[in-house]
């Protein structure tokens, strides 16, 4: 995936599933959409303390003022990264030298890798919020930067 609206999307829905099934994240995707202006990090790097408001009282997502507060710094981050990289795309896929890391046949999957320690640094040190190994690790799986899905699977293919 090379889109930057939707790895915005994924790095924010991966940090709202912390602690939570991935059934009720996706059940409530479309709200997120809604609620987030369709995760234009420009719009959310701007929301204050009403919209906040207007979040927390939406049952349609994650009312969890940590998660939303992470959303809107997350936002103000990606935004910087873009305007240092160009893209958050171009930042992302240089931690993989632009291609993406392909399991091995019968390799374990692993909760997190030196490679999401990385990115989850690296994501720290410029602020991002709720971005611990194993959801870099998750977020890396649901882009495509990571492949780990097994290769006679379809969507191994796809995203080679």
């Amino acid at each position: 995936m090379h889109d930057d609206r939707k790895l915005f999307e994924f790095l924010i829905l991966e940090g709202a599933q912390a602690g939570l099934s991935w059934e009720t994240i996706l059940r409530k995707r479309d709200n997120f959409r809604m609620a987030f202006d369709d995760f234009d990090a420009a719009k959310v790097a701007k929301y204050n303390e009403r919209k906040v408001q207007r979040l927390l009282s939406d049952p349609g997502i994650i009312r969890n003022r940590l998660k939303i507060a992470a959303a809107i710094q997350n936002a103000k981050s990606f935004i910087v990264i873009q305007r240092e990289f160009g893209t958050f795309d171009e930042y992302l896929w240089a931690f993989v030298d632009g291609r993406p890391i392909k399991r091995k046949r019968g390799a374990t999957i692993p909760a997190h890798t030196p490679l999401s320690d990385a990115l989850s640094k690296d994501l720290s040190n410029r602020h991002f919020k709720f971005v611990g190994s194993t959801i870099c690790y998750a977020f890396m799986q649901a882009v495509g930067v990571v492949n780990d899905h097994d290769p006679s699977c379809f969507r191994y293919r796809q995203i080679r």
